[in-house]
């Protein structure tokens, strides 16, 4: 346990100092090739943990402690092992004994063990009087930045609750049927046959009861199926796609959306487009385990067409365009810890020149769908107001799903958090 509360802390500090939360974890399965699938698994789960409790933890910290803790490594072990203590199943008396052994290995200093050993053991007495010392404090009570509560209270003052407490919730795993080679009934016959619970939500959507590796899915490497957020499977059936017609992702990658267009609708003419060179490999490997050709696969980015534009005009244009992610916290919990308030208007800016360089593309009676994974006005609604009175030639079109609304879907247990605005050119 030592090691893996040792990689966790890194993978916490790391994540503090800037980095992706993903890349870091890679980073360590690169370097530890001995550490077990139980570690990997451990370390994960902590550090996820952490991350979407972190508020809490770093209020009851300073609730414990006479003065803050200044070594940096220190005070995440001490808030790993208060996970582990809250969270986690483990006995108590070990995961003190190893997070003191921990602190060895950060500080040669036997106060330091002290330290832990007394901080921890505080916890352990005070642990049941703790949360009503904390109840009014927001960042404990919701483990996120005051900043980020603020905003989503100003914006959604009946629901800012309801998305923050979805944000810490463990994800669902959703399952997309691919209709090109299977039906929902079959796939959920196949699931039974492995003893695995699903739940049908709509149209192509399935709810696992419990994640599973997917390797264990049946038929998972033949493509029967993929992996897929169900607020996410709102995309492609908005276009409403036919056959003939030409279709460009704008910002494609890691695939989801663009295969799901190519399943719809055969015979289309796809572009998938990415300005990044590596995450079009990973696009590539989606499309080949899907058994899906008679795409273009196309570097480049949505704001400069001018670079990789063949000159004909589409049809339909898929614009997900990057964002704050603020809607896809329970799957990604440092995001809310990595972003800053200015941040957001950045992203705006972004989104608003994206669909500015996209539109000239599309032809007249031509669908252009805009997509964020974020629910935050300044990213959704303010955009597409803004895109209306700029571009007279474009009219707002509703979102056609009842669930959508006015095109904001709240995250819930059965979905992350999106926003849908489906513009035609007139």
């Amino acid at each position: 346990m030592i090691e893996v509360q040792l990689l966790a802390v890194q993978a916490i500090r790391e994540v503090f100092a800037g980095a992706n939360l993903t890349e870091v974890l890679r980073n360590i399965w690169q370097t530890g090739s001995h550490l077990t699938p139980q570690q990997r698994g451990a370390i994960q789960d902590i550090a996820y943990g952490v991350l979407r409790h972190y508020g809490q933890l770093d209020t009851i910290l300073h609730k414990l402690l006479n003065k803050p803790v200044q070594d940096k490594q220190l005070h995440y072990l001490l808030a790993v092992a208060l996970y582990q203590l809250r969270y986690s199943k483990a006995p108590a008396h070990a995961i003190v004994d190893h997070a003191v052994s921990s602190s060895r290995k950060i500080i040669r200093n036997p106060a330091v063990s002290g330290l832990v050993n007394a901080v921890l053991r505080n916890f352990m007495r005070k642990r049941t009087s703790l949360p009503d010392q904390i109840r009014n404090d927001d960042i404990a009570r919701y483990s996120y930045p005051q900043w980020w509560i603020d905003k989503l209270r100003q914006q959604y003052p009946q629901d800012y609750e309801a998305i923050l407490l979805a944000g810490n919730e463990h994800p669902a795993m959703i399952l997309r049927v691919n209709r090109l080679r299977t039906s929902v009934d079959h796939y959920q016959a196949m699931l039974d046959a492995q003893n695995i619970d699903s739940e049908w939500l709509w149209d192509t959507a399935l709810r696992l009861s419990r994640p599973v590796a997917v390797e264990k899915l049946p038929g998972f490497s033949e493509g029967l199926v993929t992996v897929q957020d169900a607020g996410a499977q709102f995309a492609a059936p908005l276009l409403n796609v036919e056959a003939g017609m030409r279709v460009l992702d704008a910002c494609a990658a890691p695939g989801g959306k663009s295969t799901h267009l190519a399943e719809l609708a055969e015979d289309i003419e796809l572009t998938v487009l990415d300005k990044q060179e590596d995450r079009l490999v990973r696009l590539k490997e989606n499309f080949s385990r899907l058994k899906i050709a008679g795409y273009r696969l196309v570097c480049g980015d949505a704001m400069s067409p001018s670079h990789w534009w063949d000159g004909q005009l589409y049809d339909r244009i898929l614009a997900d365009v990057p964002c704050s992610a603020s809607g896809v916290i329970s799957r990604h919990p440092d995001i809310k810890w990595l972003r800053r308030p200015e941040d957001i208007d950045h992203f705006a800016q972004t989104q608003k020149a994206i669909l500015n360089g996209l539109w000239p593309l599309l032809q007249r009676g031509g669908k252009l769908l805009y997509v964020t994974c974020s629910v935050f006005n300044e990213e959704n609604d303010a955009v597409a107001d803004k895109f209306l009175t700029t571009h007279e030639d474009a009219s707002r079109l509703p979102c056609s799903h009842g669930m959508l609304g006015h095109g904001q879907l709240l995250p819930g247990s059965h979905h992350d958090g999106f926003f849908y605005a489906l513009f035609r050119k007139n």
